[in-house]
């Protein structure tokens, strides 16, 4: 196990500095770990855009992190569906429109253990449609504001990317044999991080050293991704988990991604989150990456593929 550089307790949100000036962009912050992180980035002085697929729960959560934090925070609003692909390009131009640097984009929202194979209107088994393609497409399309920021590309990932098949399954991307909730949720996220380990291969090799990206996960904290799409049985278990010492804060789930998404000198290589058990709680740092996620072979196939599919040719 490495040692963690940020001492016996790990990486916290007191190391963050003022962010005057600055500009965070975080998809899926209604609730969880997306809801912690904006409410911490704007207490230091951010400018925070919120990407949600709810406008009326966008809304509501503008009015908590008032109430909470004072009406001179620095927040908006923009609709976006993740699973939508006409949906993730129109709120791009909109984020485009309204801000003129992107420190970060931190990919917060995900979709998880969805019981039965569905389909996205863009014909995509959804975990992976939405995960994955969603993500490659929102990034794409922010990344000349990110390069022009000298900014940063977080994904959040999760420890599931270890937890099913260990490659892409290439021949059967859609699930339409053996579909089970699990594998195609961990493919999803497996996608989501061997693309962000792709894109540092592509920028370094591109000499585009301003840009960084990471790969992170926020451990097993109490959030309700898994009531939001899971099955009854999911959400029966993780109900029960909930209560055990197997699990923390959503707040504390926030940390890893607000670490890449602001710590001055940060290792790309690195994959960052809890470093106690199991890599579900304990303090934040980096921590062992399975090599099946740092492929470049499967990697750099699935790049293309992914440029193919939703026709977005990154600017690198």
């Amino acid at each position: 196990m490495k040692s963690n550089k940020f001492g016996k307790k790990g990486w916290t949100p007191d190391r963050i500095e003022d962010l005057n000036g600055k500009t965070y962009v975080i998809t899926g912050t209604t609730s969880g770990t997306g809801f912690e992180a904006a409410k911490i980035l704007l207490s230091k002085g951010a400018k925070v855009v919120m990407l949600n697929r709810n406008p009326k729960k966008a809304e509501n959560t503008i009015e908590t992190l008032k109430q909470e934090l004072g009406n001179h925070i620095d927040v908006l609003a923009i609709k976006m569906d993740l699973s939508e692909q006409a949906s993730v390009k129109k709120a791009s131009e909109e984020v485009l429109k309204t801000v003129n640097q992107i420190d970060a984009l931190i990919c917060n929202a995900a979709i998880a253990q969805v019981p039965k194979q569905i389909l996205t209107v863009d014909g995509w088994e959804s975990q992976m449609g939405t995960n994955h393609y969603g993500n490659f497409t929102l990034q794409g399309l922010l990344f000349p504001l990110i390069e022009k920021s000298k900014g940063r590309i977080v994904t959040v990932g999760s420890m599931g990317y270890d937890m099913g098949i260990k490659t892409i399954k290439f021949d059967d991307l859609n699930w339409n044999k053996d579909y089970t909730a699990n594998d195609a949720y961990s493919q999803s996220k497996l996608a989501q991080i061997m693309s962000i380990y792709e894109l540092q291969n592509r920028l370094e090799e591109a000499g585009k050293k301003e840009v960084k990206a990471y790969a992170c996960h926020p451990g097993s904290s109490r959030t309700n991704l898994i009531n939001t799409s899971g099955s009854f049985m999911m959400k029966f278990i993780f109900g029960l988990m909930k209560m055990s010492p197997l699990t923390q804060s959503a707040e504390k789930g926030a940390y890893p991604q607000l670490m890449c998404a602001t710590e001055p000198i940060l290792d790309q290589n690195d994959f960052y989150g809890p470093t106690g058990r199991s890599n579900w709680v304990g303090p934040v740092g980096a921590h062992k990456l399975e090599p099946h996620a740092k492929d470049k072979t499967i990697a750099k196939r699935l790049w293309e593929l992914s440029e193919k599919e939703t026709g977005i040719k990154w600017n690198i």
